[in-house]
């Protein structure tokens, strides 16, 4: 009898960008949020502070330092006008259902790691047809330090009980390619919101997750 020994290996995606689109909705929620304070938002600072958490971004939008406090009142205002807006409105990307599909059937563990709030999380895994195919959540509540910090992603890995060596982390924001390099996994980055010359320091890049097998993220731990 062959007792095949499968080692231990996973996959961690984040969330908007690489799993669902949600990015036209975070912007708008950013600029409410702005427009209620007086202060100035742009695209600029939308896309260069995409994939961090709230505590790292809303010092930048405000341009003033802030309480936890006052951090965690705006954070939760900008996540619940994010949610009013979102809702009934929550798309798969093309692939992703298929893939996450296929990596469990090909013996891989699958976890989130997201910037995002918990309740965010909850409320997308409610609405997307995936939510049973992820063995580990990681949002912003379960780490110190958010992206570019190796946090998110080490976390994961240990709520999977994996070594990070064995895990491949699929990103679409510079912060979050940044975190995989950090926590020294190997990252796909896919081009939703960036162009590919800003993802150069991941080791795939991609334009849509339907170009992607389970044969990929064995070629990457084999390298």
């Amino acid at each position: 009898m062959n007792n095949k020994t499968v080692c231990p290996k996973a996959v961690i995606f984040d969330l908007d960008g690489v799993l669902i689109d949600t990015g036209q909705f975070h912007r708008q929620a950013w600029y409410d949020l702005a427009e209620c304070h007086g202060w100035t938002m742009t695209d600029k600072l939308f896309y260069q502070t995409f994939g961090m958490q709230n505590y790292q971004i809303l010092p930048m939008l405000s341009d003033q330092p802030l309480t936890d406090e006052k951090i965690l009142e705006l954070s939760e205002w900008k996540e619940s006008r994010y949610r009013k807006l979102v809702a009934g409105k929550l798309t798969l990307l093309d692939g992703a259902e298929q893939l996450t599909k296929n990596l469990k059937q090909n013996n891989f563990r699958l976890a989130i790691g997201s910037s995002t709030i918990r309740a965010n999380l909850d409320f997308m895994l409610e609405h997307i047809p995936v939510a049973h195919y992820f063995d580990a959540l990681v949002t912003d509540e379960d780490v110190e330090n958010g992206k570019p910090a190796p946090d998110t992603f080490l976390a994961a890995a240990r709520k999977l009980n994996i070594p990070p060596v064995a895990c491949v982390v699929v990103e679409d924001a510079i912060p979050g390619v940044q975190a995989a390099k950090a926590a020294q996994m190997p990252v796909i980055a896919i081009t939703t919101t960036r162009q590919r010359s800003e993802l150069s320091l991941a080791n795939k890049i991609i334009d849509s997750l339907t170009q992607l097998t389970p044969a990929d993220f064995d070629t990457l731990l084999a390298g």
